[in-house]
């Protein structure tokens, strides 16, 4: 017996209605996650390179896959550079700190 109480979501994507079963309070995120991936899904489609609707999305999935690695790294980077540069603000500050008690004695 199937639970048909669990609340549902309407997206489309090309032009083709999709009920995804979705919490109250995720439906937002999962609109705009539908609205991009269609976006780049008919993107994909334009190009008139790819016929088949599920080529389209595992070629969509992979585009999209490749933007959030790329933001991932590049997160990294600038965390990796925050560190970096808080470690030298330490190393800079502890010297402040050791000169000014040198320079009182």
């Amino acid at each position: 017996m199937s639970d048909t109480s669990r609340p549902t979501t309407e997206v489309t994507l090309l032009g083709k209605p999709y009920v995804i079963a979705c919490p109250p309070e995720e439906q937002e995120q999962l609109k705009r996650a539908a609205r991009y991936l269609d976006r780049a899904m008919h993107g994909i489609h334009s190009r008139g390179k790819v016929l088949g609707a599920e080529k389209i999305a595992i070629m969509a999935a992979l585009n999209i896959t490749h933007e959030l690695l790329s933001a991932l790294d590049a997160n990294r980077a600038g965390e990796q550079n925050l560190s970096e540069l808080g470690e030298r603000l330490e190393r800079a500050l502890s010297g402040i700190g050791t000169d000014t008690a040198n320079a009182s004695r």
